[in-house]
């Protein structure tokens, strides 16, 4: 039977198109789509339970994958078989999961999956962007309850124009790269990287997002509707009871906002707020705890939120006593790891990172293998989070989506300040120590001060800053807050972090939780942020002004060289031999790659120490030296033989040639040691290919005052050289003087 399919196309100008097709794949999911842009298709399916969890928040999952086949590939390692998802997979899934998990009813904990698979590739089409998109025409066709469509869409800026879903070829020419998701009323996520674009320019670009996806929310309302979009299912709410929330109410708010306005640290706030909870639950009955308990946790939670904010609207303070647009205080240290390449901490409140840099060759660049695309980042930045850093103690169960999505933000922030002439591959490392609040932007402070400290000659320096968003909606008050703490992240509406130089915006990470948010306070609050920034960066600046002059007295250094492809045989050995024991005399690492471009090797010499490197060098110069006839040269006598010495170039050692015995000097040579001997350093000529012996010729003699009255003998009527006899009659006549050439 010949399934009914559904279909519509949405245009994106440029003669490109995306079209979202159901009813024809995974039919027993509860939604699916097909999601296609030229090549490029994602196959996206949900499924959410009909049981509600155990749980009081909503266990929901959303998985990328990207398949190799969807690009005609293997996948590389010895298991041939997708594994754990790689990096650039985790953060497509951070970017769908932060515009979804928001629209669910709070109350919903069914268990719930989302899965966006790479079918088929197109190098032209970056599928990232389409796969919001697809999850959202995947829950649209589903029972399953969900607030509006929403939508994802990469923008990028060349010669002024902005472009939607730009090809990664465009991309290279772009100074903007961002994801925005929104529904058709409100913009939701905003995350990516820009090469120091203003506040204003940046607005522009979320604007032009938005209207594109306004098109695509609309879209999948058409679709749904021609399917036949299923009656939203019936699901058992989380109980209510008014009663028990207004005594909650009543009994906590006043002590809780007494409590937010004694600007206390974060534990002793913790632990007074506590401690207000178990005065609140005494006033219940041991059976109305047991029935009730959990909405009484509720109720204090909600309170609790009501009056911290609450007391910044209304007088505005914060927890700690700060103002909304003040910064907690800072100190910096450099250079605080003595056998790292570069080191420094950031402290800022009760937020601290403390950063590494670590200089390579490009051997050890991050090599990155997915289906969508392969490269190489000679510059990235990993972030650690240890629970230590927030006073827990739990199980370590490898890299979070969270330290991969907080890492992402700071190396995009400080990744286009590294000079593309940096010879090294750099790796900076950041340890969280402690964490109330911002932590990333901490690491982006970190790492440039550790990126200084190590040498690397960074363009400008950068810093970051959270800026959080308190609003009633009844009244129309807000107040944007500079640097929040982890408190005011969970209490607020906004969560935006943004980094950038004295000049402009380098990277941003925004989450918004509250409908329509204007494009008024938007702007505000990147003025506010711009003004925290440079405060910070100022901070950074005092503590390290500029990048050191060069890199540390036991960090390495690196020389690149260029050498022609020919010479990259002689350099390397048979199976390496040459290079490897190069390596080992000279302590040094050696890497060569071939410039497909201009089919020369790039020689890479990393070493510590400048003599290893010089040595280095030293034989790059020997291989590429080539005499140039006429031209005299410096040679030292390395070995001597019956008919004549072999000499090495004093100014390419390694090269050598064979000085005739005939070229030692104008009077008969009987001996070779009777000119020169082992260790002999003097000059020769060089004279180029000899077409009689087809080998190179030099010559001492040249160099020599011909002798008064010296007679060359006359050339041989022909080249016979004779039989042997005729051999051992020159040997008999070695008495009689030689008339030479």
């Amino acid at each position: 039977m010949i399934p009914k399919v559904f279909k519509e196309v949405i245009d994106l100008g440029d003669g490109r198109e995306i079209s979202i097709e159901t009813g024809k794949l995974a039919k027993q999911a509860h939604g699916s789509v097909v999601v296609q842009s030229g090549k490029c298709m994602l196959l996206c399916t949900v499924v959410s339970n009909y049981k509600q969890s155990d749980v009081d928040f909503l266990p929901l999952t959303v998985d990328y994958r990207e398949k190799f086949a969807a690009s005609g590939r293997y996948p590389g390692g010895f298991f041939k078989r997708e594994a754990r998802p790689s990096d650039g997979e985790v953060l497509t899934m951070r970017l769908v999961d932060r515009v979804l998990r928001p629209l669910f009813p709070k109350d919903y904990h069914a268990e719930t999956q989302v899965m966006v698979q790479l079918m088929s590739h197109d190098d032209d089409v970056m599928p990232d962007a389409m796969a919001g998109l697809a999850a959202s025409a995947a829950i649209q066709l589903s029972d399953i309850p969900f607030e509006t469509p929403i939508s994802e869409a990469r923008v990028g800026r060349i010669n002024g124009e902005f472009i939607i879903n730009p090809t990664r070829a465009q991309l290279l020419e772009s100074d903007i790269d961002m994801m925005i998701g929104a529904s058709a009323d409100s913009v939701m996520m905003v995350e990516g990287e820009m090469l120091e674009i203003s506040e204003e320019e940046m607005a522009d670009a979320i604007k032009f997002a938005h209207e594109a996806i306004k098109v695509q929310c609309a879209a999948q309302v058409k679709l749904a509707e021609a399917f036949g979009k299923k009656v939203t299912r019936e699901y058992e709410p989380e109980r209510e009871d008014e009663a028990i929330e207004k005594k909650v109410r009543e009994l906590a708010y006043d002590k809780v906002y007494a409590v937010a306005k004694k600007a206390s640290a974060k534990h002793e706030r913790s632990a007074a707020f506590d401690e207000i909870k178990e005065e609140v639950k005494a006033a219940f009955s041991e059976e109305e705890l047991e029935d009730f308990g959990d909405l009484v946790s509720k109720y204090f939670y909600k309170a609790e939120k009501a009056a911290v904010r609450d007391l910044t609207l209304n007088e505005g303070l914060r927890l700690d006593g700060r103002k909304t647009d003040e910064i907690r205080p800072i100190w910096c240290e450099v250079d605080y790891l003595p056998s790292t390449h570069g080191s420094s901490i950031f402290t800022r409140g009760e937020t601290q990172a403390l950063a590494t840099v670590t200089l390579g060759t490009s051997r050890e660049a991050n090599q990155i293998d997915m289906p969508s695309f392969e490269g190489e980042e000679r510059f990235y930045l990993h972030y650690n989070f240890p629970p230590f850093s927030t006073g827990e103690a739990r199980p370590l169960r490898g890299t979070s989506r969270r330290e991969v999505g907080h890492g992402n933000l700071a190396q995009r922030a400080l990744k286009n300040m590294v000079p593309a002439d940096c010879p090294y591959t750099v790796r900076v490392v950041s340890e969280v120590l402690e964490s109330n609040g911002s932590s990333s932007m901490a690491t982006v402070c970190a790492g440039t001060m550790a990126l200084m400290d190590a040498g690397v000659q960074l363009k400008k320096p950068v810093s970051g800053i959270a800026m959080g968003l308190i609003t009633d909606v009844e009244t129309g008050k807000y107040a944007v807050l500079s640097d929040i703490l982890g408190d005011e992240d969970h209490l607020g509406d906004m969560d935006f972090k943004v980094t950038g130089t004295a000049d402009g915006i380098t990277a941003c990470q925004m989450d918004i939780k509250v409908k329509g948010l204007s494009y008024e306070i938007l702007v505000n609050a990147l003025k506010q942020a711009r003004e925290g920034r440079l405060h910070i960066l100022k901070k950074l600046t005092d503590t390290i002004s500029a990048p050191a002059a060069d890199v540390k007295s036991h960090s390495p250094k690196m020389i690149t060289r260029r050498i022609p492809n020919e010479f990259i045989g002689a350099l390397i050995g048979p199976g390496g031999k040459v290079i490897q024991e190069l390596q080992k005399e000279t302590g040094t690492t050696i890497v060569i790659n071939e410039d497909p471009i201009t089919e020369e090797g790039i020689v890479e010499i990393l070493g510590v120490g400048s003599e290893g490197i010089a040595a280095v060098q030293a034989k790059i110069d020997s291989l590429l030296f080539k005499p140039e006839v006429g031209n005299s040269y410096k040679v030292k006598v390395i070995k001597m033989l019956d008919f004549g010495a072999v000499v090495e170039y004093l100014d390419a050692p390694g090269n050598e040639v064979l000085l005739h015995v005939s070229e030692l000097a104008w009077e008969r040579t009987e001996n070779v040691s009777d000119v020169v001997n082992m260790g002999d350093v003097f000059e020769v000529k060089y004279f180029g290919i000899d077409p009689k012996t087809r080998k190179e010729k030099v010559s001492r003699k040249a160099l020599l005052e011909k002798p008064e009255g010296y007679v060359a003998r006359p050339p041989r009527e022909n080249n016979d050289r004779g039989g042997r006899n005729d051999r051992n009659n020159s040997r008999d006549n070695r008495d009689r003087k030689p008339r030479r050439d």
